[in-house]
């Protein structure tokens, strides 16, 4: 499918788009803070903006973009759904382009829980599917509590900010996630992790406890806005066991990890857990709107009606969903994401030599972290780390934006620079981030230095 390229706009006209964005939209507006560009074309990991820079995209759609920007499988499912004349709009009706999606989706699940599963289409966002979870197993237990964890993120509505971890009023119960790097118990490592397993485990066990019998459990097998902690495999196989050994249905949170990110196909895989309901989006459309839960079948118990929304029949998200699931599966772009990943994430490291500002760098697969910290600053309380950076990470962010790579932050101080890149991203365009990033740090702490 031909891309028809929008008219040059005039720097002048770039600038007053972004003048009038600031006045007109609200100040919840987040991404467009940070990055002050104005896309008019893009295409794989590259934007183009209305000042005629170029961009390299580590940020994706926030996971999004498996395939990067317009890719050709996906422009042409989506040609080929409106050229049919079959309908935009159909509730939740069942088509043609739904069943394919259906099915090449269950063809990519892990067998043990495909075989077991049904599942609900629901509002076009994350946030959306992860309520539709909550409602699924509190019908299905007809109990009402739920067990979330720290630095967790969820989704922005109200259930969902419940369960992430920057709620304050909340009636959620809140269990530590194992860190290495800041472990909450200062020990890190696997002790660290059979600690925050055992935790969980004498709360639920505690009639003192405190704890209202949960419903469910939901976990992100790496956090991303939390500071792309991956979680360890031994802690997700111990979940599994916690909560399968107490009828407690476990919600795997796969709405970013999911699609090949991770280096495999869905990140629950790398423990080998199934769980009892998978929350999926973002990269499941293809780059348009779509959520759904997969989940099993013996939880199947709510009425019709129990969850509805008007746009969960996105038929051209289905089709560029299934284009999307296809493509990766077929090119095993999961595999590639692994072995691409693991290389950036040793550049990274090896740039701590010369950085003591870098003071971690964790990842699995295309969804990598580098956490700044201030190596001069003495380190708050008994933690051996160095208190984090946040001031440096924006100017990092910033220096990236300078040099034309596009990267988001997060982490509970927002100090963690995150790349996301397509899975489609080419060994020199890998390359070129790291360096890029490299030159960037180098010049934010130049400018600290000089600053203190």
């Amino acid at each position: 499918m031909a891309v028809t390229e929008p008219a040059p706009v005039a720097a002048p006209e770039h600038e007053g788009i972004l003048r009038r964005q600031s006045l007109r939209e609200s100040a919840a507006r987040t991404y467009a803070r940070s990055l002050p560009i104005v896309p008019v074309r893009a295409r794989g990991m590259t934007i183009e903006g209305a000042d005629g820079r170029r961009y390299l995209d580590c940020l994706s759609g926030a996971g999004t973009l498996a395939l990067g920007h317009n890719h050709p499988v996906v422009l042409e499912a989506i040609k080929k759904v409106i050229d049919s004349g079959a309908p935009l709009h159909v509730l939740d009706l069942a088509t043609p382009v739904k069943d394919a999606f259906t099915t090449e989706l269950f063809a990519t699940l892990p067998r043990q829980f495909a075989d077991n599963a049904r599942i609900q289409f629901c509002g076009p966002a994350g946030t959306d599917a992860v309520e539709a979870a909550f409602k699924l197993v509190r019908a299905a237990t007809g109990r009402s509590g739920l067990l979330a964890f720290t630095g967790a993120y969820h989704g922005m509505t109200a259930g969902a900010l419940a369960a992430s971890g920057g709620a304050e009023d909340v009636r959620v119960t809140r269990l530590p996630f194992p860190q290495n790097y800041r472990c909450p118990f200062g020990i890190g490592g696997e002790r660290g992790t059979e600690i925050a397993a055992r935790w969980t485990e004498n709360l639920l066990d505690d009639p003192k406890g405190g704890a209202p019998a949960p419903a469910g459990m939901i976990l992100e097998p790496v956090q991303g806005e939390g500071g792309v902690n991956p979680a360890p495999d031994s802690w997700m196989r111990r979940m599994r066991e916690i909560t399968e050994t107490r009828s407690v249905p476990l919600i795997a949170d796969e709405v970013q990890t999911g699609v090949g990110r991770t280096g495999a196909f869905w990140a629950v895989e790398h423990s080998g857990i199934v769980p009892d309901v998978m929350v999926l989006s973002k990269a499941i459309g293809g780059s348009l709107p779509l959520a759904v839960i997969v989940y099993r079948s013996e939880l199947d118990t709510w009425q019709p009606g129990a969850h509805a929304g008007t746009f969960r029949g996105n038929q051209l998200a289905m089709a560029a969903g299934t284009a999307t699931l296809a493509f990766v599966r077929e090119h095993h772009l999961a595999e590639r994401a692994a072995t691409l990943g693991a290389r950036m994430v040793a550049r990274l490291q090896a740039l701590a030599t010369d950085h003591p500002s870098i003071g971690d760098v964790r990842g699995r697969g295309l969804m990598i972290g580098v956490e700044l910290v201030d190596p001069e600053a003495a380190a708050r309380g008994d933690s051996p780390e160095p208190p984090p950076a946040p001031v440096l990470a924006a100017a990092v962010q910033q220096e990236c934006l300078h040099r034309g790579l596009i990267v988001e932050l997060g982490g509970r101080h927002s100090t963690v620079v995150r790349l996301l890149p397509p899975l489609t991203l080419t060994d020199e365009q890998a390359a070129a981030v790291v360096d890029r990033l490299a030159d960037a740090l180098a010049a934010a702490e130049r400018s600290s230095h000089r600053r203190t």
